[in-house]
């Protein structure tokens, strides 16, 4: 998974542009835009050049929705949990995150039985 450098803005430099944002976060600069026209980030403050200009907590966000795309969720669950954290309450929100949780889960249980099998194939063929 990708780790942002995200939080090291500094007090004399409150927001970034977007080429200094895709480089914290290891994303492109088209997937920046995507992810903003998707609504899964932003709105992103403009400067008075209309230029993006990316804040710390816009790169923090941008880093959740980097980890939940790692954890293979798709455009759509990333669109819905935006939309549960804009709403009021945390039931859903919660609920919404422990499903994901358990499929990441069985993922990982069925990724380990698949390395065991290949690490009892390589010691097999390495006889």
């Amino acid at each position: 998974m990708r780790q942002p450098d995200a939080m090291a803005l500094s007090p004399d430099v409150p927001t970034v542009d977007p080429a200094e944002a895709a480089r914290r976060t290891g994303l492109s600069l088209d997937t920046l835009r995507y992810y903003e026209r998707e609504g899964l980030i932003g709105p992103i403050e403009r400067a008075t050049s209309g230029h993006r200009r990316y804040t710390a907590d816009d790169l923090t966000w941008i880093g959740i929705v980097t980890c939940l795309r790692d954890a293979e969720l798709g455009i759509a669950d990333l669109r819905r949990f935006t939309e549960l954290l804009r709403s009021e309450g945390t039931g859903d929100r919660v609920g919404f995150l422990r499903r994901r949780r358990e499929e990441l889960v069985d993922r990982a249980r069925r990724l380990q039985a698949a390395i065991a099998v290949l690490d009892d194939k390589i010691s097999y063929y390495s006889r």
